[in-house]
């Protein structure tokens, strides 16, 4: 028995997503990533005396969206809170965040692990401002401050204590950051800090009734980082305990250069915020009207696309896992399957040909030259045995990317590659075939069924590639056993 199994781990997961407003949350400078430092701020961004916030609409009903996609319970009264410290990027004192109401509670969201499904319950998701960002600057003394990104709107999607390995905590990051996408309300950018994950993380013995101390984990910059940092951590911690040592409850950061967690400070004194409600912007009220209209604007989420594709379209888990990863696909292959009922073969060419295309130019599905339309015809002509998917694959569909405004049909005709499927012509060159290899057929009918093969290749050099494989292969079949 290994050490990890004496323990139990506990994980909650702590997710800040930018949203994807044009104007920052409570004044109007641009939220656009990349600007020249220091360009994108304000009075109010920078809290001059006398300059009023005002709330951004937008940045409520993107809140809203992902509360309803979670399953949680809106809030119809809303307040901000100010939350007082002191940090160099903080250009107030203070944030502007929801303290004691935030704008959606509980809820959960449904992950996919190798042990199966699982609902990860939320605590919260609460609605605040971004503060700045502090360069460090190789070589330089000084730290420098960017305030472009101070105000920038957040959504803070808070869990509880429910995730117990580091693979359930990559599934569920993966499934928030498809949530967002799916609503267009945050691009799900790990690497450009639009999404910001920390884990807190701790070690108990099974069986005990108390959870071990809480240690926090920050700064990492993908899905694939967060799970190596819970797995140092988790280890880290049970080395400690095994060692007779004191876990302290602290922030830590994490290297992805060494694959460790490095102390930052310590959290045994808790931290005295001063909340109070913010004086200068009135609350917010989430009427039924207000409500219901962006209910009707939510689009179809990830697992109802994923239900629809298993259920419907009896595609195997993991096809509607590959083709729901991003929306765009995901709209686009139900779209194809309008115009096909082989949904198996739509899903092939979607997750096959089409995605290898788009990955090679970098392109988006939009990008796509060829409709869904053109691709369903080239499945119906393989389907009906006019064409071979050979020929499908290797010449009609690139011929079609080039020439998008022609038929699958007119490139086959123009390339001659229509199948040969006429019975008595097909009969006439198989027995040719089998007359000029005696020797093979005596080999065959002793048993070796395997020179089936030659002669199916005889006949296609003869036809030029055209015969028809089912129809070819019957007949052969049927000569070689008589």
């Amino acid at each position: 028995m290994s050490l990890r199994d004496k323990y139990q781990v506990i994980i909650g997961l702590e997710v800040h997503c930018q949203l994807l407003t044009n104007s920052k949350a409570f004044a109007p400078d641009s939220t656009e990533y990349g600007g020249l430092p220091n360009t994108q701020v304000s009075v109010i961004s920078l809290a001059h005396p006398g300059a009023l916030p005002k709330s951004n609409k937008k940045a409520v009903e993107y809140s809203i969206k992902i509360g309803l996609a979670c399953d949680c319970e809106i809030s119809r009264y809303n307040h901000y809170d100010r939350k007082n410290y002191f940090y160099p990027d903080l250009a107030k004192g203070y944030q502007i965040t929801q303290d004691k109401t935030p704008i959606c509670v509980g809820g959960h969201v449904e992950i996919k692990t190798s042990a199966g499904s699982k609902s990860v319950k939320l605590n919260r998701i609460h609605m605040e401002e971004d503060t700045g960002k502090s360069m460090h600057l190789s070589e330089e003394m000084d730290t420098l401050v960017d305030y472009n990104r101070a105000g920038v709107p957040l959504i803070e999607i808070v869990t509880e204590p429910v995730i117990y390995s580091s693979e359930e905590a990559g599934a569920y990051l993966t499934e928030v950051r498809k949530l967002v996408r799916y609503l267009e309300i945050c691009d799900g950018n790990l690497e450009e800090g639009s999404m910001r994950c920390d884990a807190n993380v701790s070690v108990m013995l099974k069986g005990a009734t108390e959870f071990g101390k809480k240690v926090e984990v920050k700064n990492m910059n993908s899905i694939r980082n967060v799970q190596r940092a819970i797995e140092h951590e988790i280890d880290r911690q049970i080395d400690s305990i095994e060692k007779g040592e004191i876990i302290t409850s602290e922030t830590r950061t994490f290297d992805a250069g060494t694959g460790k967690t490095y102390s930052l400070r310590s959290k045994e004194d808790l931290n005295d915020y001063r909340y109070f409600p913010e004086p200068d912007l009135q609350p917010i009220i989430i009427s039924d009207e207000w409500l219901n209209s962006i209910k009707s604007q939510m689009p179809a989420l990830p697992n109802e696309l994923f239900k629809k594709f298993t259920t419907n379209y009896h595609l195997s888990d993991y096809d509607a896992s590959v083709l729901t990863d991003t929306k765009e696909i995901a709209l686009f292959f139900d779209l194809l399957c309008s115009e096909t009922s082989n949904y198996k073969s739509a899903s092939n060419w979607i997750t096959g040909p089409v995605k290898s295309y788009l990955n090679e130019l970098t392109l988006p599905i939009e990008k796509f030259p060829m409709g869904v339309k053109t691709l369903a015809e080239i499945i119906s002509l393989i389907d009906s045995n006019k064409i071979s998917h050979t020929a499908a694959q290797q010449t009609i569909f690139p011929s079609l990317l080039e020439n998008p405004s022609k038929t699958a049909l007119q490139i086959a005709e123009e390339k001659n590659l229509l199948q040969e499927s006429n019975t008595d012509l097909l009969q006439g060159i198989v027995e040719e075939v089998l007359a000029k290899n005696p020797a093979k057929v005596a080999e065959y009918k002793a048993g070796k069924k395997g020179l089936l093969a030659m002669f199916m290749g005889e006949v296609m050099k003869q036809t030029k590639g055209k015969a028809d494989p089912k129809v070819t292969s019957a007949l052969l079949t049927e000569a070689l056993e008589k």
